[in-house]
């Protein structure tokens, strides 16, 4: 089915901006193609070095390019629950790799830091920033010439799209993503916010709360609710870059290590070499990156992704924004209810019928694009699949359910949650927003309040611990973009912020940073453009000014006399306790050279 009306008027819309950028890419992606994709044009030193460490048969087939070869970008480590279980992906994927008749080695490593740990840290002013070093960093890997295709091996926040970047700009290669999936079901995350508040209030002591977070975060996987890390691997199985049904399996399963042997053995025969060459680049296309809009949209999914999606876009020449982001938001309904959007976590949208039955719902009604190019082959029907294992230890695919196993997780194309994706793009003098709504209340849509400025999370938190709060407000965190102190994640602001909306106050938060996918139910107009270190209109606002956030008309406007606002000087905030300290002199080029929120805050593409 051919996508609907809308969908293909936006898409095309992209197709012709893009034009100019996605030409050069594709000229550039064929003339490494049609250079050889293979080691024979390395000299005989440089193959030395590539193979030094392999057996004498594996040199002879790397020597002779009789064989494919796979590079393995790897972001294991053993710190972190998500990315732990890769610690023995590379041994499965060689294996698997032998079987088939070809080599897989590991290109290179890549830095995963986690969000979670870094929440209200200097380490998280690192966190965005991350995402760029990643693609370079792979790109280091793979510029050695040895392979074929890629395996990249990653699953949060800013790893995916990092890795993403990198296969993208490493485009003439096939490239497969094999996940790790989440952890098994622990404490409800509603229970976990619960006790947030709770301690946010005074009411619970650190015990009680480290307690309840060790119950929610307590094993191998990644964190179940749906923020940035699980809207990730919804976009690698949307956008065709995971094997069909694969994003949403625990790890330590055997479902888990046959999927693994399985991208292994997929990755080879789309390489060169075999029957079905397919360069990432290639395959990922305008409407490729529109159907990954559209899964955001259909699942509730991050903000965060209003950066990646246009970053990674701008990797393979194609120009997404913010727009186009707000536009696909207003005919994609809302099909999944999963935390914080609802009670459910990702087990059990994976149960209800999981990916395969979302994209067969969209598919339905032409919400997504199904003649596209996959790491499976060719369109999104093959991912509509309910995956199991067979006998022999393999993958069997049967068709996804008919109807969803738990419709208050999961729900059909004609009984959606809401007719729209929730997330919306702001515009007004104060520049650009986006805000989600899927998960803030009807009566929460439109916000006009008092602003209260804030420079620093700490500074609203220790207003809130004084009682200062307790009113309607808008709070105004600002110097919190990317060239500000690296854009961090502010989401210890959710648990004061929620309880003040719960004792009945009308508040808000303004911000030139980010919220993430756990943002919640208090209306956020976040990734504020120009930020306030640029003097944009952000940094003119004061105490007491009235804030009107609108959400329904998508408009963010101070209600100050325009005369009045212009002849303000900007505030300029002592930054330099943001400059140093656990890595951040480091960043500091990127701090210089970042782009703005609306074109990926990215230091690679403006």
């Amino acid at each position: 089915m051919s996508a609907n009306a809308r969908i293909s008027a936006i898409t095309a819309r992209i197709v012709e901006r893009s034009k100019p950028t996605r030409g050069l890419y594709l000229e550039r992606l064929r003339n490494a193609t049609s250079k050889g994709v293979s080691r024979s044009i390395l000299g005989c030193a440089n193959l030395a070095h590539g193979f030094a460490v392999c057996s004498p048969a594996e040199k002879d087939a790397l020597a002779g390019d009789r064989v494919p070869n796979l590079g393995i970008i790897t972001s294991y480590n053993d710190m972190l629950s998500a990315h732990q279980p890769f610690e023995h992906y590379p041994a499965i994927i060689r294996k698997a790799a032998a079987e088939a008749g070809g080599i897989a080695q590991v290109a290179g490593g890549v830095p995963a830091m986690c969000d979670g740990v870094t929440q209200g840290q200097p380490g998280m002013e690192l966190s965005l920033f991350s995402r760029d070093l990643i693609a370079m960093a792979a790109g280091v890997g793979l510029s050695h010439n040895m392979f074929d295709a890629a395996l990249f091996l990653g699953v949060c926040d800013k790893i995916v799209p990092g890795l993403v970047i990198a296969a993208l700009s490493f485009g003439h290669l096939p490239a497969v993503f094999v996940p790790a999936g989440p952890m098994t079901t622990g404490l409800p995350n509603d229970e976990k916010s619960r006790v947030r508040q709770l301690y946010a209030e005074g009411k619970v002591g650190r015990a009680e709360l480290l307690q309840a977070e060790s119950k929610s975060y307590h094993g191998p996987g990644t964190c179940t609710f749906y923020g940035t890390a699980n809207s990730n691997q919804m976009l690698m199985e949307i956008m065709g870059f995971h094997m069909p049904g694969s994003s949403f399996i625990n790890p330590g399963t055997p479902l888990r290590e046959a999927f693994t042997r399985e991208a292994a053995k997929r990755a080879l025969a789309i390489t060169a070499q075999g029957n079905e060459f397919t360069p990432a680049g290639e395959m990922i296309d305008e409407r490729s990156i529109v159907n990954g809009v559209v899964g955001l949209h259909a699942t509730g999914g991050s903000t965060n992704h209003t950066l990646h999606l246009v970053a990674m876009a701008r990797a393979a020449g194609i120009q997404l924004t913010w727009q186009d982001i707000a536009e696909l938001s207003e005919v994609v309904p809302l099909l999944a209810r999963v935390y914080p959007n609802g009670l459910a976590d990702v087990n059990h949208f994976h149960a209800a019928g999981g990916m395969g039955f979302l994209i067969k719902e969209l598919l339905k009604h032409g919400m997504l694009h199904d003649d596209v190019r996959t790491v499976f082959g060719h369109g999104l029907q093959a991912y509509t699949i309910d995956p199991r294992l067979g006998d022999d230890g393999t993958i069997v695919r049967e068709p996804a359910p008919e109807k969803s196993v738990d419709p208050k997780v999961l729900a059909s194309i004609e009984a959606p949650f809401q007719a729209n994706g929730g997330l919306k793009m702001l515009r007004g003098n104060l520049g650009k927003a986006v805000i989600k709504i899927s998960a803030v209340k009807q009566d929460r849509h439109v916000i006009e309040a008092p602003a209260v400025v804030f420079h620093s999370q700490q500074e609203l938190q220790d207003a809130f611990k004084e009682g200062k709060l307790n009113k309607d407000f808008v709070a105004v965190v600002r110097f919190q973009g990317p060239k500000a102190n690296g854009m961090p994640e502010l989401h210890k602001l959710t648990p004061p912020l929620g309880v003040l909306q719960d004792r009945g106050f009308r508040v808000a938060l303004l911000t030139d940073g980010r919220m993430s996918g756990a943002s919640g139910k208090v209306p956020a107009a976040i990734h504020v453009t120009p930020e306030a270190v640029d003097g944009g209109p952000i940094a003119r606002i004061k105490d007491g000014d009235i804030i009107r956030l609108d959400a329904i008309a998508g408009t963010l406007e101070v209600l100050v006399d325009a005369a009045d606002m212009a002849e303000r000087e900007s505030v300029v905030a002592d930054l330099s306790e943001n400059e140093f300290g656990m890595g951040r002199e480091l960043f500091a080029p990127f701090r210089r050279a970042v782009g703005p929120s609306d074109r990926g805050a990215s230091v690679l593409f403006h």
